[in-house]
């Protein structure tokens, strides 16, 4: 299933998660098994969280970048529309490519996220 998540880009050019297990780097173009890192102040929902649009109103751009994934065992959870509203996470995942352009609706420039 094809979807899209927002990564963490590093000064070098690197990229890994937004908040848990940050200092992973991610290899574009290689299957990743997800992982379950219990985070303090986060919810445990173990795999790799990504949705079906490139639209995450709850979270900010600043040194990020959306990415085309691949992913595979798919569940979907619901989440409030200021959340994202359909969120999908993967037993497994290959990051594809860079999202080049987004359309105006999608874009967000919000300069702080939370969760």
């Amino acid at each position: 299933m094809i979807a899209y998540k927002l990564l963490h880009v590093r000064r070098d050019g690197s990229i890994g998660p937004l908040f848990i297990n940050r200092r992973l780097r991610i290899t574009p173009g290689v299957w990743m098994r997800a992982e379950c890192h219990p985070t303090r102040g986060f919810a445990v929902r173990p795999g790799w969280h990504a949705s079906p649009v490139p639209s995450a109103p709850h979270l900010g751009t600043k040194n990020r970048r959306w990415y085309r994934v691949e992913l595979r065992g798919v569940k979907e959870l619901l989440r409030p529309t200021c959340q994202g509203g359909r969120w999908l996470i993967a037993t497994h995942m290959r990051v594809l490519e860079p999202v080049s352009a987004l359309p105006p609706a999608s874009q967000n420039t919000k300069s702080t996220s939370q969760q």
